[in-house]
């Protein structure tokens, strides 16, 4: 803001274009004499004029002040218009290649070198020759090192705004990221609960008149389903807050929890057999919330497409580097009437089990029944298949 303040305060360049020429008139104007006004004021104008375009054409410019110069040469007159022979070149080496610089500065010098030979008073040709060499150097460095200048400006804000958009990128795969993992939760954690309510409302619908305690039972399990889904959409939506106190009371879950799992499916009509190998304590929190996460999708397709009287096993082989998954049941994949498939669960597993190096194997199984297998590799730079 401070930049854009100085940039607005500072005049135009064509104001600053425009002056040296008037300065230059008004000079010759107020300083010659009556009879040498027209020759001085038309080559003064032939000399400066042209610098209002210098930005334009900086190339064609310095010839047309070149040319005056030489006119002025041949005609024997001293003007102070000279200087913008100078000015001519430094703009020639500001804007054009490196090629014209040099040009440029070789037609200036040979101007010096004869407006020396023929002006210079005799025995000092060589300080004056050598004082307009220098401010020849000088005009065509200065001119050089503007160019440098904008062009290395030039492109770190092409550096900048690359950046800048690469941010922009990375910032919208992130955000689409964070959707999609966001939408897989809440697939996993709305399909298992209404599943599993369900699955409670139609065992209490059958019992409430054969057996009105298992109805209440039932009916109490679907609260407590319920407000456990409640709960785990509060948990993964919570990490799009910063309430680390909220974290710490609804923890992820994990291996631990999948006895608990295992008890609510038990109880929406699926028996389920929880078989842990190895010690999971050094398993990541993350890994372990993928390894339930499976299980419950896993458990969750077959409540809802086997029939009654199926039997699930989940088993989880732990070690250092790898967790193994394995689900199986032993019913036929038929749907259960009024039962629509989701058509994400499978594919959900199977993100989910890609950033540990996982490809998910799921179908029938030779002796009948489903299996889903995944093998899950925690180092760093484990990438295999199951």
């Amino acid at each position: 803001m401070r930049a854009s303040r100085r940039r607005n305060l500072c005049p135009p360049p064509l104001v600053g274009d425009l002056l040296l020429p008037a300065l230059l008139l008004l000079d010759i104007v107020t300083t010659r004499a009556p009879h040498e006004l027209p020759v001085a004021v038309t080559l003064t104008a032939a000399l400066a004029l042209p610098l209002v375009w210098r930005r334009r054409a900086p190339l064609t410019v310095f010839g047309a002040v070149a040319a005056a110069a030489f006119v002025q040469w041949l005609t024997d007159v001293q003007l102070p218009a000279d200087i913008a022979l100078l000015v001519a070149l430094y703009t020639a080496a500001a804007h054009a290649g490196r090629r014209g610089a040099l040009v440029a500065a070789a037609v200036v010098e040979g101007g010096a070198l004869l407006a020396c030979l023929r002006w210079a008073t005799h025995g000092a040709f060589l300080t004056p020759f050598v004082a307009v060499s220098a401010m020849v150097v000088a005009a065509a460095v200065l001119g050089v090192n503007a160019r440098t200048t904008r062009a290395y400006l030039a492109a770190l804000e092409e550096r900048a705004a690359r950046l800048e958009q690469q941010q922009d990128q990375q910032a919208r795969l992130a955000v689409a990221e964070e959707r999609t993992r966001i939408t897989r939760e809440m697939h996993d954690i709305v399909t298992h609960n209404l599943s599993v309510m369900v699955a409670l409302t139609d065992a209490a619908l059958y019992t409430q008149h054969r057996a009105p305690e298992k109805t209440t039972t039932a009916m109490l399990r679907i609260s407590e389903t319920g407000r456990q889904a409640l709960t785990d959409m509060r948990r993964s939506l919570g990490v799009l807050r910063t309430d680390e106190s909220d974290a710490r009371r609804h923890p992820l879950p994990g291996i631990a929890q999948l006895d608990a799992l295992a008890d609510q499916m038990h109880a929406a009509g699926l028996p389920t057999r929880i078989e842990v190998q190895g010690g999971h304590t050094h398993i990541p929190a993350t890994a372990q919330l993928t390894v339930y996460r499976l299980v419950q999708e896993s458990l969750t397709n077959t409540l809802k497409h086997t029939p009654a009287g199926t039997h699930a096993k989940v088993r989880i082989q732990c070690s250092t580097d790898t967790v193994v998954v394995d689900v199986t049941d032993s019913g036929p994949r038929r749907p259960r009437p009024g039962a629509t498939p989701s058509g994400h669960g499978i594919s959900g597993m199977r993100e989910r089990s890609a950033p540990y190096g996982g490809t998910l194997r799921a179908g029938a199984l030779p002796g009948g029944g489903w299996g889903v297998h995944t093998r899950l590799f925690l180092g760093s730079g484990g990438v295999g298949s199951a």
